[in-house]
């Protein structure tokens, strides 16, 4: 079998632990895999790239999208292992959008034996994600949540973070798509996508696919409760195109400039405020293992 890693988040859980995770691997035959604990998702680049120089193939990660972003932002971009998700976070939006169980032997089967599938990663200053970037209300929803509320509350850290958000009014704003300004004007929210569903399952790009060599591009004019509801309820049917608040388009290079410093995140981490973002994508740049069609 390949060289084996794991590069797992100890402050995340999923099943019987670790320790089943080290008991399952046994039995399928790894009896003595690279392994890596951290107890921060930032540490983890470094054991990604230790995992790497001990020429591990596949690589294991434990935890949520936090954790596969800096793993996704530590790999080469050539000869990179490839990448088995074990969703132990609290989203998992990475591993959902690719259909991969919450269920620690069933996500270790996938890991093991499922087939293997080549994805965009995007870029947003410098740094890489699997799911999706933006700046404005969600990068806020995030900041707040972040602040303890998401270890005690879970999931619903974001509804009440998000609700809190929502009395953030819009600022001015330019964005251009492959040189071209396709924006210019007041906006509470720029989302960048490589997928297409968010947390709570609600849809911010009909059409986003993560092998399609491109990203979708959103920006959201909604402000004030009332107009925040309403368009959830339409990305809630995935009708989010239909909405008068959404501009949307899809390109290759992004560039946004705001009137004022502003906070932004990827795949759940919140990022120091900035006035500029250069996003991009990189295509078929990893290669993940994902439910076999078969089943």
């Amino acid at each position: 079998m390949k060289q084996v890693a794991v590069v797992a988040h100890t402050g995340k859980s999923l099943g019987g632990g670790l320790m089943e995770l080290r008991d399952l691997l046994d039995a399928a035959g790894v009896a003595e895999p690279l392994w890596y604990e951290v107890d921060k998702s930032r540490k983890a680049s470094k054991r990604v790239r230790e995992a790497v120089a001990d020429d591990a193939r596949l690589l294991f990660v434990w935890g949520g999208d936090g954790m596969v972003q800096r793993c996704l932002d530590a790999l080469p971009s050539t000869d990179a292992p490839t990448l088995a998700i074990l969703p132990a976070g609290t989203a998992n939006l990475f591993a959902t959008n690719l259909g991969i169980p919450k269920d620690l032997p069933a996500a270790v089967e996938v890991g093991l034996h499922g087939a293997e599938r080549v994805l965009d990663v995007g870029t947003i200053n410098g740094e890489r994600f699997g799911v999706m970037a933006g700046v404005g209300f969600d990068a806020r929803m995030i900041k707040e949540a972040d602040k303890g509320l998401k270890n005690r509350l879970g999931r619903a850290a974001y509804v009440w973070t998000g609700i809190r958000a929502t009395r953030d009014g819009l600022q001015q704003l330019k964005v251009t798509v492959d040189g071209a300004t396709w924006f210019d004007g007041e906006a509470s929210c720029v989302l960048a996508g490589n997928f297409g569903t968010v947390s709570g399952g609600l849809t911010a790009f009909d059409d986003a696919r993560p092998d399609d060599g491109r990203l979708e591009v959103g920006v959201v004019t909604a402000k004030g409760r009332a107009q925040w509801a309403k368009l959830v309820g339409r990305m809630a049917l995935g009708q989010a195109r239909a909405s008068k608040l959404v501009h949307l388009t899809h390109g290759h290079d992004i560039a946004v400039r705001l009137s004022r410093k502003t906070p932004y995140e990827l795949d759940g981490g919140d990022r120091p405020a900035t006035k500029k973002l250069k996003i991009g994508i990189e295509p078929a740049a990893v290669t993940v293992r994902v439910p076999s069609p078969s089943g």
